[in-house]
């Protein structure tokens, strides 16, 4: 299933489950159900009926489902057909499939990606993108 040159799956969310706090973990961590508050992974991958509102930084983060908050991935990140964000993102490389929404700011660096500071001004009020 996975080869020994990629990040095996550690830990698992399930669909129907809801997180309220930070987390931090080494490995892949897989979110099917609601997590809100902090997350810092080798990967995330947020599956397709997965809700995140939080900050997330990771080596690589792939987006199914809706992310409220801002990511930040050292080598890319990768929204999905029916993957959401809301929020800015920091990322080498950027994919966004046919149907995928991103609502933010988009900042590209081939260099080692170093985390956003926000004021807390910024992470409480939301910011409106787009005409009108």
């Amino acid at each position: 299933m996975f080869s020994k040159n990629t990040e095996k799956l550690e830990s698992f969310i399930g669909g129907g489950t809801q997180v309220k706090g930070d987390i931090k973990t080494k490995g892949t961590l897989r979110i099917d159900g609601t997590v809100e508050g902090n997350i810092e992974a080798d990967w995330i991958i947020l599956g397709d009926k997965s809700y995140f509102k939080g900050n997330a930084s990771a080596r690589g983060i792939v987006v199914g489902g809706i992310i409220d908050g801002n990511l930040v991935a050292k080598e890319i990140i990768e929204i999905k057909q029916k993957g959401q964000v809301r929020g800015d993102i920091v990322t080498a490389k950027l994919t966004v499939a046919e149907g995928g929404i991103l609502e933010g700011r988009t900042a590209m660096r081939k260099d080692e990606v170093k985390a956003l500071e926000f004021s807390e001004e910024e992470l409480k009020e939301p910011q409106t993108y787009g005409g009108g």
